[in-house]
This record gives C-alpha cells, sequence and structure tokens, in this order.
C-alpha cells in the first residue's frame, strides 16, 4: 500500500474524470465515456505489455463534464498516478469502458506534450520526495494525533462489519504518511473540493493538518448520533453502517466510505414510522381498520429497511390514512337551484333530471338515505356522460370517472393481493383516495364495454360494489378490510343492456336516455355546441351567423344519429372554413392601403353578400370587421360537399313488393325497407342481407300465415293459384347488406312485403311498421319505441303502425312530434294491412276475435 515503494514514467497519459478524486493508496472505478478517454484506454491500458504502461495520471476534470477539449490551462496541475486493476467494456448504450484504478502517488504536470487523440504529459513525482522519520518535531505530535483521531473514529463504529475490522488492523500496519490519504478517501465529505484540498497538500505536514478536522468532524457527527440512539429506549447501539463510495465506487476487500448520511437516513425513518402512527391514531379510522394498522406499524418497527416488504407496508399504511373514511362533503339540497342548473346545462333528457330532483328531495327529508346505482342506457353522444359531470355539480359533490371500456381483469375493481409484487387498490379504492371524501360522485363509463379474460371477471367483481345492500362492506383486496361505499353516488353509462350480464343488470336503476328528435338538436345546437365551436375556433357572432334553417339541414342532409357528436363535427367545420375567410379579409385590411371602409361601400357589400349563393363568393370581398358572414344551404354546399343523407323513401316504394320497417341499435333508431320479388322455381324462399336467425324465423313465419290467409285476402302466385309456394321461388332482401340485422319486430314489415308482392298492391309511401308476429296473427309489442318513430320523424313520414301494447311508450313521444304523426295500433295483421295500404286490404270476410276468459 505505500506510495513511495514504485517510480512512476516520466511521461503519463492523462485520464480526465467527473467522478471524484482518486487519492494515494485508495481504489475508485471510473467511467470513461469520452472519446479521448476511450483511445486512451485501447492504446495504453488494454495494449499494454508490462505494469509500468498500464500506469496512467488520473485529473480531476473542473470544465463541463460533456466537454471534449482538454488544454493546459484547465488542467488541474496536480494529479494521482494510478494502475488499471481491472477494466470492463460494453457497447450498450454506447460504448464505453469502466476502470478500476489503484492510487500510487501524487504527481505534478511540468508541460503538456500532446492532446490527440487523448493527452500525454511530462510529469513530476511528488509523493516519492517525503520522507518520514518517527519522533522529529512538529509533524511527529501532527501524526501522532491524527493517529488517535483514526483509533478513536474507528471504534466508534461497528466492529462486528469485516471492512471495519480489516480498517482497524490496517491503521496499525500501514505507514502512517500512507493514513491521511486513505483516511481522507473514505470519508464522506460535502464536495469534491475539500478531497482536492488534500489531493493539493503536497507536504505530509500540510496533509496530516488538513485531514485531523476532517476526522473531528466526523467524529463529533457520530457522537450526535449516539446520543439521539440512546434516548431512544427501544433501539440498538448500533451507531453507522458502511456504505461504498456513490454510483460504482465500490471496491472489494479495500477500505469504503463511512456513510454517516444514511445514519441520519436511517435516523429519518423511524422518525417517519413515529409520526406515521401519530397520524394513524390520530384519524378517524373505523376500529377494525385501526387494528390491522397498529399490527402492521408493530411489524414495521421490527423489519429491516433493506427488505422490500418494508416499503410495501409503509404504503399500505400511508393508504389506510390517506382514504377518507368518514370525512364527506355537504350535498346542496336546493331544488330550485338544481333544476335550473340542469336545464342550463343540459336541454330535453326530462327523465334523468326528474330523477335527480327526485335523489336530491328525498336527501332532504331523509338525511341517510343511501346512493342509488343508476345506469344510463342510450346511443352515444345523447350526453351521458356529461349529465353525470353535472349531477356532481349540481350535490356540490367530488366527480371522479372510471373508464371501464376494454378492463378484462377483475383486479382493476377489486385490487391485488398485497402478496404480489406491485400491487394495487382497486379503482374504486385509488378513486376515493383521489376525491378525499366517501360520497363522491362515481361515474362507471361504458359499463356494457366489460371484457373477461385469465384474470376473472370484472363485471362480477363489480357486483358487491353496485349493491346497495352490500356495498356498505366493500373489501379490497388490496385493504383486507371492509369499506362504506354506501353513501357513493353510483352512475353507470351503457350503450345497450344486451353485453350486461344479468346479475350486474338487476343490481342496477335503468334510465334510458332516447336519441334527440330535430327540434331539439337544433335547440342544443344553438345553445351550446356553436357556442362552444365559435370559442374553440376562436370566432365571435360579429364574424359567423348560423341561422336555424342552416342547422336544420345540417341536421337532416349531412348527419343521421341519435346523439350530436356528428353535428358537432360538421359545425366545427363550417368554424373552420368561416375561420380561413376571416383571417384573409383580416390580413387584406392590415395590407389595404384602405384603412377603413366608407358607410356607403359598406352598405354595397352587405347586399352583395346577401345576394351571394356561395360562401367562395366572399373571397375577394374587403368585409368590414362587423360584417358577419352568414351561412345558408349554398354555403353548406360548398364547405361541407354535396348532401349525404336525401329523402327517398317514395322513390324506393314506386313499385310492389317494398316495405319499410323500424329497427333499433346502440346508435338510434332506423328505418329499413324490405324487398321482395318472385320468380318461377321450386318453391324457396331465399334470404339476403345479414339476418340472424330470429329475423330469418319471422320471414318463415310471415310466408307460413300468408299461404294459410291466401283465399281470405285474394293472393295468388303468377300462375293464378292459391298455393303462394306452387312454382314459384320468392326471394326476400334487406339493403345495407353489410350491416348485421337481427330481431323480431321485422315480423309485420316482412307481412306487409309479402302482401303488396302477392296482391299487386302498393304500399303507402309515407307509413313505416314494427311489431313481431305469431303463427295465428297476432302483433306482439316490442322495445326501442322512441327511438324507432324518431327515425321514422327524421326520414318524413307520416304514418307509423306498432302493436295494441305499445300504446303506453307514445307518451315518451313529445306531443309536437306526435301532432305530425299519424299513430296507428294494430292488434293483429289485418289491422296492420288496413293500415298499410291506401283504401284498406280486401278480405272476404274476417274472424271475429273472442276475449279470453281467463
Amino acid at each position: 500500500m505505500g506510495s513511495t515503494t514504485m517510480q512512476i514514467p516520466n511521461r503519463l497519459p492523462l485520464l480526465l474524470t467527473n467522478e471524484g478524486v482518486l487519492l494515494p493508496g485508495a481504489s475508485m472505478r471510473i467511467s470513461v465515456e469520452t472519446s479521448r478517454n476511450i483511445q486512451l484506454v485501447k492504446s495504453r491500458v488494454l495494449r499494454g505489455t508490462s505494469v509500468k504502461s498500464t500506469i496512467i495520471g488520473v485529473i480531476p476534470n473542473t470544465r463541463d463534464p460533456d466537454s471534449d477539449t482538454e488544454e493546459l490551462p484547465h488542467l488541474h496541475r496536480i494529479g494521482t498516478a494510478g494502475i488499471a486493476v481491472q477494466v470492463v467494456g460494453s457497447n450498450w448504450p454506447k460504448p464505453h469502458y469502466t476502470l478500476l484504478i489503484t492510487g500510487l502517488c501524487r504527481f505534478h504536470i511540468v508541460e503538456l506534450l500532446k492532446e490527440k487523440p487523448f493527452a500525454v504529459a511530462e510529469v513530476e513525482q511528488l509523493d516519492r520526495l517525503e520522507q518520514y522519520t518517527e519522533g522529529i518535531g512538529e509533524l511527529s505530535d501532527l501524526s501522532q494525533q491524527f493517529y488517535k483521531y483514526a483509533i478513536q473514529l474507528v471504534e466508534m463504529l461497528d466492529m462486528s462489519v469485516p471492512v471495519v475490522a480489516k480498517l482497524r488492523n490496517l491503521l496499525d500496519s500501514l505507514p502512517k504518511e500512507t493514513l491521511p490519504d486513505i483516511l481522507a478517501s473514505i470519508i464522506r465529505t460535502s464536495t469534491n473540493e475539500k478531497l482536492q484540498q488534500i489531493l493539493d497538500a503536497v507536504s505530509l505536514e500540510e496533509r496530516f493538518k488538513k485531514t485531523i478536522p476532517l476526522l473531528v468532524r466526523q467524529i463529533e457527527g457520530l457522537k450526535l448520533l449516539q446520543k439521539t440512539r440512546k434516548s431512544k429506549p427501544n433501539d440498538e447501539k448500533r451507531v453507522v453502517a458502511i456504505r461504498p463510495i456513490r454510483r460504482n465506487n465500490q471496491v472489494p476487500g479495500r477500505p469504503l466510505h463511512l456513510d454517516a448520511v444514511e445514519e441520519e437516513d436511517d435516523d429519518e425513518d423511524s422518525d417517519d414510522i413515529v409520526m406515521l402512527e401519530k397520524k394513524i391514531k390520530n384519524s378517524n379510522i373505523p376500529e377494525q381498520a385501526m387494528k390491522v394498522c397498529m399490527k402492521e406499524v408493530k411489524r414495521l418497527k421490527k423489519m429491516p429497511q433493506s427488505m422490500p416488504e418494508f416499503a410495501l407496508t409503509r404504503n399500505y399504511l400511508e393508504l389506510m390514512v390517506e382514504l377518507p373514511w368518514n370525512k364527506s362533503t355537504t350535498d346542496r339540497l336546493d331544488l330550485r337551484a338544481a333544476r335550473h342548473l340542469l336545464d342550463s346545462d343540459h336541454y330535453a333528457m326530462q327523465k334523468l333530471k326528474q330523477r335527480v330532483l327526485e335523489y336530491l328531495a328525498v336527501r332532504q327529508l331523509k338525511n341517510n338515505l343511501k346512493g342509488p346505482i343508476l345506469c344510463f342506457v342510450g346511443p352515444p353522444g345523447v350526453g351521458k356522460t356529461s349529465v353525470g359531470r353535472s349531477i356532481a355539480k349540481t350535490l356540490g359533490r367530488e366527480f371522479y370517472r372510471i373508464a371501464l371500456g376494454g378492463v378484462c381483469d377483475q383486479s382493476d375493481i377489486r385490487g391485488h393481493r398485497r402478496t404480489y409484487v406491485g400491487s394495487m387498490p382497486g379503482r374504486i379504492i385509488n378513486g376515493l383516495r383521489t376525491v378525499g371524501v366517501n360520497n363522491p360522485v362515481f361515474l362507471l363509463d361504458e359499463v356494457d364495454k366489460l371484457g373477461k379474460s385469465l384474470q376473472g371477471d370484472p363485471a362480477a367483481a363489480l357486483l358487491e360494489v353496485l349493491d346497495p345492500e352490500q356495498n356498505h362492506s366493500f373489501t379490497d383486496h388490496y385493504l383486507n378490510v371492509s369499506f362504506d361505499l354506501s353513501q357513493v353516488l353510483f352512475i353507470a353509462t351503457a350503450n345497450t343492456t344486451a353485453t350486461i350480464p344479468p346479475a350486474l343488470l338487476d343490481r342496477m336503476e335503468l334510465i334510458q336516455v332516447p336519441g334527440y328528435i330535430q327540434e331539439e338538436k337544433i335547440e342544443i345546437a344553438h345553445r351550446h355546441l356553436i357556442p362552444k365551436q365559435l370559442e374553440l375556433h376562436g370566432l365571435t357572432p360579429r364574424q359567423i351567423q348560423i341561422p336555424k334553417e342552416a342547422t336544420e339541414d345540417i341536421i337532416s342532409r349531412y348527419t343521421r344519429e341519435a346523439g350530436v357528436r356528428s353535428l358537432e363535427r360538421k359545425i366545427g367545420a363550417v368554424c373552420r372554413a368561416v375561420a380561413v375567410k376571416v383571417a384573409e379579409s383580416q390580413h387584406k385590411a392590415t395590407n389595404s392601403t384602405r384603412t377603413h371602409v366608407t358607410e356607403k361601400e359598406g352598405k354595397e357589400v352587405v347586399h352583395e353578400v346577401t345576394k351571394s349563393e356561395s360562401i367562395t363568393d366572399t373571397t375577394d370581398l374587403a368585409l368590414p370587421p362587423e360584417m358577419p358572414i352568414v351561412i345558408d344551404r349554398h354555403a353548406l354546399k360548398d364547405i361541407l360537399g354535396a348532401p349525404i343523407y336525401e329523402m327517398e323513401v317514395s322513390q324506393r316504394l314506386s313499385q310492389p313488393g317494398v316495405a319499410i320497417g323500424l329497427a333499433w341499435t346502440p346508435l338510434g333508431g332506423e328505418i329499413m325497407f324490405v324487398e321482395a320479388s318472385r320468380m318461377e322455381g321450386e318453391g324457396q324462399l331465399t334470404l339476403t342481407g345479414q339476418l340472424g336467425d330470429v329475423m330469418k324465423e319471422s320471414a318463415h313465419l310471415a310466408i307460413s300465415w300468408l299461404r294459410s290467409n291466401a283465399k281470405k285476402y285474394h293472393l295468388t302466385n303468377a300462375a293464378g293459384s292459391f298455393d303462394l309456394l306452387d312454382n314459384t321461388d320468392i326471394h326476400l332482401h334487406f339493403p345495407a347488406g353489410a350491416v348485421t340485422k337481427d330481431g323480431p319486430s321485422a315480423g309485420v314489415t316482412i307481412v306487409t312485403c309479402l302482401a303488396s308482392l302477392f296482391s299487386g298492391h302498393l304500399v303507402r309511401s309515407d307509413v313505416a311498421m314494427t311489431g313481431e308476429i305469431t303463427l295465428r296473427g297476432l302483433v306482439l309489442p316490442v322495445g326501442g319505441i322512441k327511438d324507432k318513430v324518431l327515425a321514422a320523424h327524421r326520414a318524413g313520414l307520416k304514418r307509423v303502425i306498432l302493436p295494441k301494447r305499445n300504446e303506453k311508450d307514445l307518451d315518451e313521444i313529445p306531443a309536437n312530434m306526435r301532432e305530425d304523426l299519424d299513430f296507428v295500433t294494430a292488434f293483429c295483421l289485418d289491422d296492420v294491412l288496413n293500415a298499410a295500404f291506401d283504401g284498406g286490404f280486401p278480405a272476404e270476410s274476417r274472424h271475429s276475435i273472442l276475449n279470453s276468459k281467463l
């Protein structure tokens, strides 16, 4: 270990490092990443044939770490010669080496000989000139004093640690002049500058003087830690731990840094545990949860901090403290203000608003009401999610949205057990932790799109969450303690109930959110959508005006949907087109030599804009800033293109064998054409148009009923026979063949279509129908009546044929729509055929329907 035994070469390659200071007698790992240092390693260290060829000069870099230029004025003049004991190389993420270097002695740079490809300097060895004789003058006193402090420091450490015991032996076996460098290298100092002071201390006397204060400071710090330890009754007497030099500097079997800072961290951790225990005792955690927490705290105190379970247990306790066990917000129970807020935020949706007001009224009368489980079912874009946010604002509660679309792991709902690595609470508990109260509004979005996988069924995990009789003791796997969810107002949204498991559906109160009628869409557009889009596009009503006629054209000719998302996108497209014109006109006005427009010119411009048939005609007009661009039908055609949807009903019903049905989809109601043709054949029935099994069965029912009643209704095939399938093939087609269709409600439409085909009579072009049929000719009720009626109204139809038992559903239809449509309720297929054809459908005689005596 002595630094005076080896003489270094007069010329040394220089390795610049940013990772600390290498002192004689100490070892250090140095990362080699710069091009100059890499060249040095390749040329000298890796290709060295003798020990002396692997000796390099290590210089602390005082420049920017990323700088790759090393000039003499920027080099530290004193460095340490070291021998490369080990070289490790890697190409990822970029080529670099790691050197293990042992310091030999100090040197002084006399002259920099070359800079590229790596720095080489002429050096003068310094430590070799040092001589130390025991018992002479001040140097001997400093040596004895230093040795005394070094022994005192080492004896304060835990001697059971092998490295500490080895260090104690080294103090007695090493020459005294080597001790300052070795002790200074293992004591953690605040900055590298202090180590540089020791490096620059060439004379042994100066080195002793600068190292003794570091020892004294370290001893005082350890004494302070000992006092703190003794003041705590059940603590061990372990004072300090040994930790390697920061980064990669650990050298097996060599002296290491004494990490007093780590002891301070340990002390802080123990203080944190005490503070955490106080928080738990002062919190309003229920008794059952408090027992679990205190048990975990006891385990935490006995647990070493190096164990992975220490951090897991601590995180668990912090979560238990943060959960709002008894913290809640006070509901705003002002019914009048709530009604006004709901009406201002959302147009129509009377059922939803009424249900929220009922909940508020009951809360006002009875304070401990359990939170209901509401499920909004309706097509996309009708505002289900935004209504949930408005309900939270109305009640004055916190709002938290959980998107369930695509979730296929039950642990997302219930959490993971703490035995798993990376375990965490479920979304319900995590949401409560985020909002900080136990009575928020939770919106479970897209509950019909939950999936199943090998990790379990999340829909089944929701059963306990969404059951008002069970969720007062909801148990998350991570918490393993029951939590009361009964005050949470859960709102689920879905497009259809078909994919929701029956057990889960049974726990929720279904509220249907139907699509909007045209008048409602116009009101929504002018109250909410147009102002929102104007703000998003930086426009004002002074720059663009969209009259109601234009909005109606967008709704009827460019969109066909139950919600208003497409409508909003089309309005956005109009705003973007106008934004281009406004920006161009402002640019022209800025660059124009005319700084203003006279009143007369302004009037002429108004006249031209009013007469113009296209928004493109205003391109070259110098519009005054106060003149808005008015959107009309011609402007819409220029911006949005030709109309996408046209009313083609009358053209489609220009020949026998065509009828219009009404269908329900998750996107809202739709009209559906049914076409039939006959040709000579062997009595086969062909069905096309992507039909499901139920609809195919409806077609067979229809042909069977017509064959059994052919004489009654004078229905014959092409040969005049009452056997409709005698030498006749029938082809039934449902257009839009790429769309899958299924359901029983097309039965009456198929019967009407085939009756028209065999009788040669035309079905009225303004009538649509829906209903399920039986083999005896009865018409059974179906669902989705409001959505289907909305579709008929959108298509401009005037008469709608419905099952008699669906008459009650007409109460949901707005009054103004009921005035526009003629509703015919049918008990049997006779009623359907009479209403579908002008002048009724001829029949020989009618069987009287006997009332049941049950």
